[in-house]
C-alpha cells in the first residue's frame, strides 16, 4: 500500500513538474503579443482646447491615443463615430486605463463653425470624460496639413458646401508613432471592444 502512494505522488510531482516545464515555455515562446506595424511618425501640433488651453501632443506623449477629426454639424458619420468611441472611453473607464494610460484626441476640421462653445456642447452629448478625453480645434489649413501627412486622410468642402472625409480612426502609441488607421465604418470589426483592448494592448508594449 505505501508503495502504491510513493508511486501516486511521484507521477503527481512528474505532472506537476511537465505543467510548469509547458507553462515557462510557452510564457517565453508563445504569449508574446505581435506587436503593431509602424505606419507613420506624427508630427506636433498646437491647438485650442475647449478650456481654451493649448494641447500640443507633446503634453499627450506617454500614453497610447486614438485621434480623430471631425466636424460638429456633421449629419453622418461623425456623431456616430464618435458615439463609438465614447463606449470606448466607458470600457476603459471601468478598468481604470482612461486617463491614466489611454487618451483620445478628437479634432475639428470646420473652425469657422466650430467654436469652443459648438465643440463642447457637441462633446457633452457624448458624456466625454475631459480628463482623458481632448476636443481641439485650429486653423481650417493647418488642419487638414495635419491630417493629411499623419493620419493620410484627406479632407475635402468648406463650411459653405458639405465635407468630404475619410472616416478613420488614427492609433498613435507613447512615442508619437502611427500603429494603426481604422475605417470607423467598419463596424463588423471596429467596436469598442476591438478598440479597447488594442488600446490596453498597445499601452502595454
Amino acid at each position: 500500500m505505501q508503495t502504491l502512494k510513493r508511486y501516486k505522488w511521484t507521477w503527481l510531482l512528474l505532472l506537476l513538474a511537465v505543467i510548469m516545464a509547458a507553462y515557462l515555455a510557452f510564457q517565453s515562446f508563445g504569449w508574446k503579443e505581435e506587436k503593431l506595424p509602424v505606419i507613420g511618425k506624427v508630427q506636433d501640433f498646437s491647438l485650442e482646447n475647449v478650456d481654451g488651453t493649448r494641447v500640443s501632443l507633446a503634453d499627450t506623449a506617454g500614453k497610447v491615443r486614438l485621434v480623430y477629426f471631425f466636424f460638429t454639424e456633421c449629419p453622418d458619420v461623425c456623431p456616430i463615430t464618435t458615439y463609438m468611441l465614447s463606449q470606448t472611453q466607458d470600457l476603459l473607464i471601468k478598468d481604470g486605463s482612461f486617463g491614466k494610460d489611454v487618451e483620445f484626441v478628437s479634432i475639428s476640421f470646420d473652425p469657422d463653425k466650430d467654436t469652443r462653445e459648438a465643440i463642447q456642447t457637441f462633446a457633452d452629448k457624448f458624456h466625454a470624460d475631459y480628463n482623458g478625453w481632448y476636443f481641439l480645434r485650429g486653423g481650417q489649413e493647418e488642419i487638414r496639413k495635419l491630417a493629411a501627412e499623419s493620419f493620410k486622410i484627406l479632407i475635402y468642402g468648406n463650411n459653405k458646401e458639405n465635407f468630404a472625409h475619410a472616416n478613420l480612426i488614427g492609433l498613435v502609441d507613447r512615442e508619437n508613432k502611427l500603429r494603426g488607421l481604422y475605417d470607423a465604418g467598419d463596424t463588423d470589426n471596429i467596436t469598442p471592444e476591438f478598440l479597447a483592448k488594442t488600446l490596453k494592448k498597445l499601452a502595454r508594449e
